[in-house]
């Protein structure tokens, strides 16, 4: 098929996020602002080219007060760190659509390499004849590493934020015309 320039169609992609709290549940919060570039032969990501950004500012946990204050120096420091990129340094084929993609991700002024498992989730033309292709990934890393580490101590013991944060991603991106 031959690798394309593929545009990230952002209103069927998500970018969504877990994190333990109080040592007893998950919250999550999604990201309502990010690009993509991709140059890919989608049934054969391994020579793919990928980087991701994503704006820290647009965090979204349903909660405004929470929101409010994962962008400050406590955690995201948007004012001096407003985005979260990655930019994939090596792709695996692990299965049938399935990759394991390493890439440097850059937070809070830490560049560490992750990995993401990655799957091709298929394509197909959408009623106008655009081309689309379709990738789901998983991941974590851990918010220490990237010095968030904030935190505050619980009575009952143990801490009120976790340190390992489970990202999920849904992908929808479209072939750009010649």
């Amino acid at each position: 098929m031959g690798k394309n320039t593929w545009v990230l169609d952002t209103t069927h992609s998500s970018v969504d996020f877990s994190i333990r709290h109080m040592m007893v549940s998950n919250v999550k919060g999604s990201f309502n602002s990010f690009t993509a570039t991709i140059e890919a032969d989608p049934t054969d990501l391994t020579t793919a080219n990928i980087q991701f950004s994503i704006d820290l500012e647009s965090v979204d946990t349903r909660n405004a007060d929470r929101d409010n204050h994962l962008r400050t120096a406590d955690f995201f420091d948007i004012e001096k760190y407003p985005q979260l990129t990655f930019v994939a340094t090596s792709i695996v084929k692990t299965g049938e659509n399935e990759y394991d993609v390493t890439g440097d991700v850059s937070l809070h002024g830490v560049t560490r390499s992750e990995k993401f498992a990655v799957t091709f989730e298929g394509e197909g033309k959408d009623p106008w004849g655009n081309e689309k292709a379709g990738f789901s990934g998983k991941g974590s890393i851990n918010r220490s590493d990237y010095g968030l580490t904030w935190n505050a101590a619980l009575e009952t013991g143990g801490i009120l934020v976790g340190d390992q944060v489970k990202i999920s991603l849904e992908i929808q991106a479209a072939k750009q015309q010649a």
